[in-house]
Formats: structure tokens, sequence, C-alpha cells
């Protein structure tokens, strides 16, 4: 295990702390000036990597309670975007300007921010070295690098998705997001085709949400009988906890939408609008389908610069850490949070948040040289949107267990999830989780578990 005591000062706050107060001696004069030249290395308590939801979360905690300047984010982006909305705006039920904010208005004042990559990840040095050259020592770390999209890895489609007039599109992207409603509005016939890529991916619900909302669309436009909904998925089956998947067989049934499993994009022909799948169930089996409209779910993968580090990852990519503590399983001062970890939950923002307290206690006690001792359920949450004013509110855990919130049947279609789902939530990831403050909905149920249990007494 690669431990680094907790609290020890480094030789150059011994230095600065030497010359704090007196006049400037010539060896001071000669320190602080080597200091200005010398930018490239600088040092920090915790050193969160990446700036998604996972990361805000975590350098609001621990820079609320470890003090100013003693966090360190490294994250390039200007922007932050709140990605459940992309769904909403793929069928033109919100704008792309709502779903983001500044970086520099999210991140916490007390965190230091440098806007910069991450090039490589040196955990037996307790180093990282950014695109700026510089090379940040740290005592704890936390990956939040969240998942890339590699939209490159079908042949055709980054051609098809940049082609204007293409009715290939993506709600994945915030560079292709808005071209979905483009793609639904001049789609008048033929097949629209939904994929589901052979990979984890974030939102695991997300590419049949906007395959229900586009059906419903063509049914308010009245075209629906002309249009055939696909839903082409590489897995098994249409969801993986039975209690939802039941449900949703039977909207899939009762809404005439077709559904293969088991199917791979591999292939997109945009010019001749031919989409090519290949069947996973026979390998080397592929079909070849017209379509009037593709949406495309991109393969995904961990950042190449956390995939390449292969002392911090598993053999898939994902940061190795224990799925209960999140504490890696080599490294006793690295942590994971969000989807560049390797603990086998459905990777959504409800995931990440149910983690950000299990990772910043546990943080806090490595840092006090203590065993980490909170534990992550695989808490995950999935609101499926099915349509312009309904919603299936999926919540489970690792066993894929229902772990429902409120005390009815979340897995019927109800315009108070839709709502909670279109209204509410950006509310609470902006207000509470980007402060550090929302961790998930766990002590609602607590609440209303009580209350039920009181009913029946």
């Amino acid at each position: 295990m690669n431990r680094r005591l907790p609290g020890t000062i480094s030789q150059c706050q011994k230095l600065l702390l030497a010359t704090h107060n007196h006049a400037p001696t010539a060896f001071s004069t000669r320190f602080l000036s080597t200091s200005r030249v010398n930018r490239e290395r600088q040092e920090c308590q915790v050193l969160v990597v990446g700036g998604g939801t996972g990361g805000c979360a975590m350098a609001a905690k621990l820079s609320s309670r470890l003090g100013s300047d003693k966090v360190v984010v490294l994250e390039p982006e200007d922007k932050h975007y709140y990605q459940p909305m992309f769904t909403l705006i793929g069928g033109g039920m919100k704008r792309l300007d709502q779903s983001h904010r500044q970086m520099a208005d999210v991140l916490p004042t007390k965190a230091k921010w440098v806007k910069e990559k991450a090039l490589e990840f040196d955990p037996d040095n307790n180093t990282v070295s950014t695109s700026g050259g510089k090379t940040i020592k740290y005592d704890f770390l936390i990956i939040a690098t969240g998942l890339q999209l590699n939209y490159g890895k079908i042949p055709g489609l980054v051609e098809a998705l940049e082609t204007p007039d293409s009715n290939v599109c993506s709600i994945y992207s915030p560079k292709y997001v808005d071209h979905v409603y483009e793609c639904l509005r001049r789609t008048n016939k033929g097949n629209a085709i939904f994929t589901f890529p052979n990979c984890p991916i974030k939102c695991a619900g997300a590419p049949q949400k906007i395959a229900y909302i586009s059906e419903h669309y063509f049914r308010k436009m009245g075209r629906r009988d002309n249009v055939n909904i696909i839903y082409n998925t590489s897995l098994p089956v249409i969801f993986g906890v039975k209690h939802y998947a039941e449900a949703l067989m039977k909207l899939i049934k009762r809404r005439n939408i077709t559904l293969n499993v088991q199917r791979n994009l591999v292939e997109v022909r945009h010019k001749d609008n031919i989409a090519v799948f290949e069947d996973l169930a026979k390998p080397g089996v592929h079909y070849e389908e017209t379509y009037s409209m593709l949406h495309v779910t991109p393969p995904m993968s961990t950042p190449d610069v956390v995939a390449n580090c292969k002392k911090l990852v598993t053999p898939t990519g994902f940061v190795d850490v224990d799925q209960l503590t999140l504490q890696h399983n080599k490294y006793s001062n690295v942590f994971a949070i969000g989807d560049s970890a390797s603990s086998p939950n459905s990777k959504t923002a409800a995931a990440a948040a149910a983690q950000s307290p299990v990772v910043f206690k546990n943080v806090m006690a490595a840092i006090e040289g203590k065993a980490p001792t909170d534990i992550y359920d695989g808490y995950s949450s999935c609101p499926i949107v099915t349509g312009y004013s309904s919603c299936i509110l999926a919540e489970f855990d690792y066993n894929l267990t229902p772990v429902e919130t409120f005390p009815l049947d979340q897995s019927k279609e109800r315009y108070s999830m839709f709502f909670m789902k279109k209204e509410l939530m950006p509310v609470l990831y902006w207000k509470l989780m980007m402060n550090g403050y929302w961790n998930g909905p766990a002590l609602m149920r607590k609440i209303f578990s009580v209350l039920k249990f009181n009913k029946k007494q």
C-alpha cells in the first residue's frame, strides 16, 4: 500500500515558514525568486481530477471542511453541463443554454482551479502531470473524470453527425444534442432507429428515453402511422431491473415499438441512410437497416489518461476501487467517484450523489490515519422519461433490487415523476449537489418509511 503520513509538512512549506516575518536574507531572496520562476510544481492536500458532478461535489465538501487552498481541482473545460437535461433538449422541452453554468461559478471558492488537462498519473510518487507543464503533488487523490464519448469508433458516424442534412443524431454531446430535435421535426416516415452500444455507458436509460419521447412526438404530430420506431440494444434485456423491465416491456408493446436485443451498431453509411448492426448472439452476422432517422448512443470508456495508467485501473480501464468504500484496492490515498470508478453500479448523476458522502467520509478518515468504514450500497436512480408528460422513476442498488423513495409504485408512468425530473431535479442539482449538500434521497426515503410504518401501527 502506498501511504503518506497525513499532515506532513513539505520542504517547500518549511522554507516558507523559516522566512516568514523576517527581513529577506540572501537565501530567502534567492528562494522566493526561484519560486516565482519555477511554477511547474505544485502541492496540495487533496487533488480532484475532473470537474463533473462527482468532482464538484467532492471539491465543495472537502474544501468546506479542510479550508482554503487545500483542495485543487484539475479540469480544462470552461462549462459544466447538467447532462441529465440532454434528453429533454433532444425532445424540444429544454434549451441547451439552460443545461450549463460557467465552471468558475460552479467550483467552490475555497478550492483552487487548475484549468488544464491531466496528462499522466504517477500514483507511486503521488503526482499528476498536466497539459500546462505542471506536476501536481498530492497527499490524497480523487479521480472523477467520468467517461469519454468514442464516436470515432463507429466507422462513418462522425461524418454523419457533422453533415447538416444528415438525419443522424445523438443526445450525448452538447455538440450534437440540438440536432436531435431538428431530426425529429423533419422525419415524416420510415424507420426511426435508436441504439445502445456494447459497453458500459453513462445514464443507461437515456437511449430508450429519447426513443419514447420521439414516439410521443410523432403521435402528437400525427405522423406515428408512417414512422416505425426501432430500439436496437446490445443488451439481452430492455432494462436490468426486473421490476421496471416488466413495465417497460408492456409500454413497448402498447406503443408498437420494435425491440431488437443483442444488436450492436458497427457502421453508419449516411449517404445511403444505412446503419449496419452486428448480431451479438451470432458473432459475424450483420444486418443492414435503412433509416429515416438514426439516434446513436456512442461507445464510451474512461478517458485515455486514466485507462493508460495500468497501475490504477482494472483490465477494462476503470479505476480499481473497492465497491463498498470506493478506496483504491492498491493505493490507500486514492479514491474514485462517479462513472470512472470500477464499482458495478449504473453510471448516473444520482449514483455520484449517493457516493459523495461515502467518499467524503472515507477520505477524511484516511486523512486522519483511520481505515475507511462508510459504505456505498450501489444506489442509482434513472428517471425514465416516457413522453412529454410521463416518467417512470427507477431506483435500485447493487443487487438490482428496487430501492424506491416514494410510498407508491414507481414502475408506473406518472406526471408527478415527470415534473420532478423536468423542473425540480435541475434546481436540486445546481443549488444543492454542486454545493456539496445533496447526498441522494436516502434521508427522504427513511422519513417516508417511518411515516408508512406509523400509519400501519
